[in-house]
């Protein structure tokens, strides 16, 4: 039920929208199709003596008899002189049916025209029909010289309203069809949709805890959005310390103040949650070095404005000392290193001995080291770091990363006995609740938020 519940909320514009187009579509063929009037009449037929005619027997209608003047109902042999005696068209339309009564001989007359004098007419008149044509189709009846007599029990009145369309019948039918539409397409969307929209899709793969669900943000041409030095009390700033303190509690369980911050494939913007990450370390007053292990394509330097051509491939060959490679960020206690040239070997060079002892060397020297490093799916070389360091944050895309993806980077890890330690939403659209205490926005002056500017653009020029 709550899966029920979780795709149905998931995909409740599928639901209004069908339900709208479902009751507009019925008010429509409510208003199109032709009014249709019913009226009802009884009658009781019966055999009397014919005054002019000779005979002494008494002939008894049969309920056989009855069900033959039924049958006759639609036969021009009533419906002709009906059409005339009401001076219809001869080639009028006629609806109208008749039932027998349980074993008496009271028929229960009902018609159906698009005109409601019509309608009481057509059900009034059948029975003298049926009674003029009754001796025609019985031999026994027309030689004892009786005649079908039809007496009225209750004869039709003119309807006042149509019968037919019923637009609340309509309208009701319309909005349970286009509910049940919904759901239909609402299941079809999500068995057919590949991308990766809330928790629940994560969950079904993974029960690592969910740390953060950072909100959807646009980016600086250039830069990476570093949401801790441009828009502190923001919403993306929130989430961030919001990640920072979750991943602090992940980090008790393994004591070794490391991470590696990982995506299944590109585009999931883990470099960016990395960089903001540590600055909401530093923040807290925890000294942080972010490390840029993707060697593929490095974009720690790029993102944070730092110079990039020296850092972690010059120290790993013995050309420098990482002392001489590590750039502070501003005045905080964020401190980066960043990938420096790009090697033609980077998982035989993470995988080395050099980046072991580096890497020890650097935890020991920092309370908290974040590596960014490469997507899982493309190359190994994440994985090949998580064994050096404590645990492995993954960065999802919301609606951006493939189910099927995020899977097959799971199996990978769960393959080689690499744990993860959360997961990071990213790019999680707005909701009409993040206004609320806790993810408010308090605006600064303008002068204020023109001087904090100023300051990040010269923090990253150092």
């Amino acid at each position: 039920m709550s899966e029920f519940l979780t795709v149905l909320r998931g995909r409740w514009k599928i639901l209004v929208t069908c339900g709208v187009l479902s009751v507009l579509a019925a008010v429509v063929f409510t208003a199109v199709t032709p009014p249709v009037y019913t009226a009802q009449a009884r009658v009781y037929l019966s055999a009397e003596k014919d005054t002019k005619a000779e005979g002494e027997g008494v002939f008894v209608l049969t309920s056989e008899d009855l069900d033959t003047y039924v049958s006759l109902l639609d036969t021009p042999a009533v419906l002709d002189p009906l059409r005339e005696e009401l001076g219809m068209s001869p080639d009028a339309p006629v609806d109208v049916r008749a039932t027998v009564s349980g074993n008496t001989s009271i028929l229960n007359i009902v018609a159906r025209s698009d005109d409601a004098d019509e309608a009481a007419a057509v059900a009034n008149e059948v029975g003298p029909q049926l009674g003029g044509v009754a001796g025609k189709f019985s031999t026994l009846l027309a030689s004892s010289g009786q005649e079908v007599v039809s007496t009225p029990i209750q004869p039709a009145v003119v309807p006042s309203s149509p019968t037919s369309p019923d637009p609340v019948r309509n309208v009701g039918l319309g909005l349970l069809a286009g509910l049940l539409l919904g759901v239909g397409l609402a299941y079809l969307r999500h068995a057919l949709d590949t991308k990766v929209r809330d928790e629940a899709d994560i969950r079904a793969l993974s029960d690592a805890p969910m740390l953060a669900g950072l909100p959807l943000e646009k980016t600086r041409s250039g830069m990476g959005y570093l949401s801790l030095d441009s828009d502190p009390h923001g919403r993306h700033a929130e989430a961030t310390r919001r990640l920072r303190t979750n991943l602090m509690f992940v980090d008790v369980t393994t004591g070794k103040h490391s991470v590696v911050v990982t995506s299944a494939v590109e585009g999931e913007g883990k470099t960016t949650t990395a960089a903001n990450l540590g600055l909401a370390m530093a923040d807290a007053g925890t000294r942080t070095l972010l490390v840029d292990a993707d060697l593929r394509n490095p974009s720690v330097a790029q993102t944070m404005g730092l110079e990039g051509s020296v850092g972690l491939t010059t120290v790993l060959l013995g050309e420098a000392e990482v002392t001489d490679v590590v750039q502070q960020w501003g005045d905080t206690q964020l401190y980066v290193l960043p990938a420096g040239q790009i090697p033609p070997n980077p998982s035989e060079l993470l995988g080395s001995d050099p980046m072991r002892d580096l890497l020890s060397h650097l935890s020991r020297d920092y309370d908290f080291v974040l590596i960014d490093s490469p997507p899982i799916l493309p190359v190994i070389d994440a994985i090949v770091v998580e064994r050096l360091a404590g645990g492995l944050l993954m960065v999802v895309g919301v609606n951006r990363t493939r189910k099927s993806e995020l899977a097959i980077a799971l199996k990978q890890l769960s393959t080689v006995g690499a744990t993860v330690s959360g997961f990071a939403r990213n790019f999680v659209p707005s909701n009409p609740t993040d206004n609320r205490y806790g993810y408010h926005r308090y605006e600064a002056p303008v002068e204020t938020r023109r001087r904090s500017t100023k300051k990040g653009r010269d923090r990253a020029r150092r």
